[in-house]
């Protein structure tokens, strides 16, 4: 249908049958550029490029924190003020990564449980011949030329040993030697200052019966003159002793070479007997002191 009119042009067909239609609209600028269609590839691109920087930043910025925190890690080691060498003396990791704690204590030394044996007595190796092996003689149990006592010499005379116990005796003695049992008498003869002293030691094979013959001693042990010692203790008064340690009983005689009688009020009589006849008990514990010592030391022992 048409009315009647300004006749309008017909526009063309689409190719899909369908109309599309156009409007011009009056240019509200008269003499201005038409506005151009803008570029859409250029504002894809610039778009691109926005994103990669955006990224580049986000980037940037992690590493820069990154830096900023091992700038402070680095800054505290630097304010302790301490070298590795000196961060491994305060307890921190070593080199090879183990521990070196600080104050650690040392381990101290450990010890067996088992208690050692206690070491032999001196008096078991001199309360029986089975036991008391160390040769025996008058130069071993009267040593030198002489003996001191707290500072006191007395010079050494005449020695003697022998088997025959009762031959070296006055008394009763003798037959006390005899039935106890003893092996051997070995004497010596000391003189200082006009007093002279013999010991006798008798030995026997048990300490019992040693102890038997010093609490049964009657009489006394024969003196004995020689090297330079004359007769003394004949047919006088004179301070007779007996004792007795292990196997051992001793016995002195000591009294004035001039043959005076011996009186209580007689002090150097005393001092001698005493002075000689801690002597003898020393010079035998010796012995058993000797022979316990070589058996802690030996093997097997």
């Amino acid at each position: 249908m048409s009315f009647g009119g300004p006749q309008w042009p017909q526009q063309p067909q689409q190719p899909n049958g369908q109309q599309r239609e156009s409007w011009q609209q009056p240019d509200p600028f008269p003499g201005a550029q038409a506005p151009q269609t803008p570029d859409w590839g250029a504002l894809a691109d610039a778009s691109a490029a926005r994103s990669r920087r955006k990224r580049w930043l986000t980037i940037g910025g992690g590493a820069l924190a990154t830096l900023a925190v091992g700038a402070i890690v680095a800054t505290a080691v630097v304010s302790s003020g301490g070298t590795d060498d000196e961060a491994g003396k305060n307890g921190s990791p070593t080199p090879t990564g183990s521990a070196a704690p600080s104050g650690s204590p040392t381990p101290g030394p450990t010890f067996s449980s088992v208690a050692p044996p206690p070491p032999p007595n001196p008096r078991d190796f001199i309360a029986s011949e089975a036991k008391d092996k160390a040769p025996l003689s008058a130069e071993g149990l009267f040593p030198g030329k002489k003996l001191t006592m707290s500072g006191r010499e007395y010079r050494k005379g005449a020695t003697s040993s022998t088997t025959n116990c009762a031959s070296v005796t006055t008394g009763a003695l003798g037959g006390v030697l005899k039935r106890n049992g003893c092996d051997r008498v070995i004497r010596a003869t000391y003189v200082k200052d006009g007093v002279a002293i013999t010991v006798g030691v008798a030995v026997f094979s048990t300490e019992a019966e040693a102890l038997k013959a010093k609490n049964q001693a009657g009489g006394g042990i024969a003196p004995l003159a020689g090297a330079g010692v004359g007769d003394f203790c004949r047919a006088t008064v004179c301070l007779r002793r007996a004792n007795s340690i292990g196997r051992y009983a001793y016995f002195t005689q000591a009294g004035f070479t001039d043959g005076r009688k011996v009186t209580m009020a007689d002090k150097p009589i005393f001092q001698t007997s005493d002075d000689v006849n801690s002597f003898a008990f020393n010079q035998i514990y010796a012995r058993g002191r000797a022979q316990a010592s070589a058996a802690a030391g030996a093997p097997g022992e």
